[in-house]
């Protein structure tokens, strides 16, 4: 490793901390809108999203204990 003082790393971390900053502000602005608000709809008509939702919920039900009763 060359010989680079504590100082110098830090400061490189910097440089790269407010251009990583600067690059998230510019690629999506700042919005008012909660996050929730943000997605809503974006799995609207989304085939692979409805087949995991009830590929979870078949899942969820046959967790559930089942009734003796129907053999009675």
């Amino acid at each position: 490793m060359a010989d680079v003082t504590i100082e110098e790393r830090l400061s490189a971390l910097e440089a790269e901390v407010q251009r990583l900053k600067q690059e998230r502000t510019t690629l999506s602005p700042p919005t008012d809108a909660p996050w929730w608000k943000r997605i809503v709809g974006v799995y609207k008509d989304d085939h692979e999203f409805l087949e995991a939702m009830r590929l979870g919920r078949e899942y969820r039900e046959s967790l559930r204990p089942q009734d003796d009763q129907e053999t009675a």
